[in-house]
């Protein structure tokens, strides 16, 4: 499709249909914009944990997503 049609089949649509491809557009530039923002409350415990594994990560040490899906392919096969 030619970008430059955007504007005219925008302009055709119904204010309803404009705010639905606005919202579909808004995800698809930016998925993690539309969720929900968690209130709950982070325990000492789980702050912890959270920067181990962000510095962990940081430093290359995060497991390869292959091996996550043997290891889960294992442990189904018991």
């Amino acid at each position: 499709m030619d970008r430059a049609r955007a504007p005219e089949l925008l302009d055709r649509l119904t204010p309803a249909q404009f705010e639905a491809v606005e919202r579909l557009l808004g995800v698809m530039a930016d998925p993690w914009s539309e969720l929900p923002v968690e209130d709950e409350e982070v325990n000492p415990a789980t702050a912890r944990a959270l920067d181990e594994a962000r510095l962990s990560l940081s430093r290359g040490e995060g497991i390869p997503h292959e091996e996550v899906l043997r290891e889960f392919a294992g442990s189904l096969a018991r």
